[in-house]
């Protein structure tokens, strides 16, 4: 694909930097959970993502007060709250490399959702991309083998769900109230880390041990990781189409997976392999399906 402008190509380079950040995160997430329980570092990662967040608004002079408090809410329970309690929770009884691929199956979650919901159909490459990511996810949770790590498979899945279920919530907001995807993403992120605070109080009962590790993992989560990462998709999404971006964030659950083959050792069997393979494969063709249409409501829009 060329890149016909700077922006463009400066837009390209911040997607490949986002998806070393997002993408090694699996790992770190991993990683830190011999410091710490799931649902403290869940809340700690967060919390601290969320200031950061607001004080990269603040920093950037834009819109800080909360707007639509009640969808905020909601939207911090799901995409916050109940996202990062399946993620976590998934990363302490699965591998980080599957986690991130079947995490990253919320695209076809959202064509599902899109349908009733929104009333977007689904059409062209859509269908097959569809029925390959099916098949793939069949492949990795492999129902048939109750040693293979159902469990840790359905809550990686559930975090895709959620994470579908609110970008419906984002679309429906948007479409009556006009506001900023990175107040936004503050404000849903610390009102549901503040659920997910009073969660790990009453339910994790592990210490935790403050090491150079832990420390450097809330870090990398609070500022790499949230409002580093998020000021580049921003960017990304102002610079480049929605299915081009698609494609880029594909390298993500990618470098998930072989940083965590290098790094924790994780050797998926073959027919894990080939669950991944097709998953991903799949979320390329619903970006060349989202590639397709912008270029034809471009050629549209000259027609016009």
């Amino acid at each position: 694909m060329t890149l016909p402008s700077s922006p463009a190509r400066r837009a390209a380079l911040a997607l490949a930097v986002l998806a070393l950040i997002w993408g090694y995160n699996w790992v770190v997430m991993k990683e830190v959970l011999r410091y710490a329980g799931p649902l403290d570092f869940g809340a700690l990662r967060n919390l601290l993502g969320a200031l950061s967040l607001l004080a990269l608004l603040a920093l950037l002079r834009r819109p800080i007060r909360p707007v639509a408090t009640g969808w905020m809410l909601v939207l911090g329970l799901v995409q916050t709250t109940i996202f990062t309690c399946c993620v976590m929770l998934a990363l302490a009884w699965g591998g980080a490399g599957r986690a991130a691929v079947l995490t990253y199956t919320m695209p076809f979650w959202l064509m599902a959702l899109a349908w009733p919901l929104l009333g977007e159909r689904i059409h062209a490459l859509q269908w097959p991309a569809a029925l390959l990511a099916l098949a793939g996810l069949v492949l990795i949770m492999e129902p048939w083998n109750i040693h293979g790590g159902l469990a840790a498979g359905l809550l990686a899945t559930g975090a895709g769900v959620a994470w579908a279920i609110s970008n419906v919530l984002v679309k429906r907001l948007r479409a009556r109230v006009q506001i900023d995807l990175l107040r936004l993403t503050a404000w849903q992120t610390f009102f549901g880390s503040l659920a997910l605070v009073l969660i790990a109080a009453v339910f994790e009962t592990r210490e935790i041990q403050w090491t150079p590790y832990l420390v450097g993992a809330v870090i990398y989560n609070a500022i790499p990781a949230t409002a580093l990462a998020w000021m580049l998709w921003v960017y990304v999404l102002h610079h480049l189409p929605a299915g081009a971006a698609g494609l880029g964030a594909l390298a993500i659950p990618v470098v998930g997976v072989l940083s965590a083959s290098i790094q924790l050792g994780e050797r998926p069997g073959a027919t894990e392999t080939t669950g991944m393979a097709m998953i991903l494969a799949a979320l390329a063709l619903l970006s060349v399906q989202a590639l397709r249409e912008h270029r034809r409501d471009d050629i549209q829009l000259v027609q016009d």
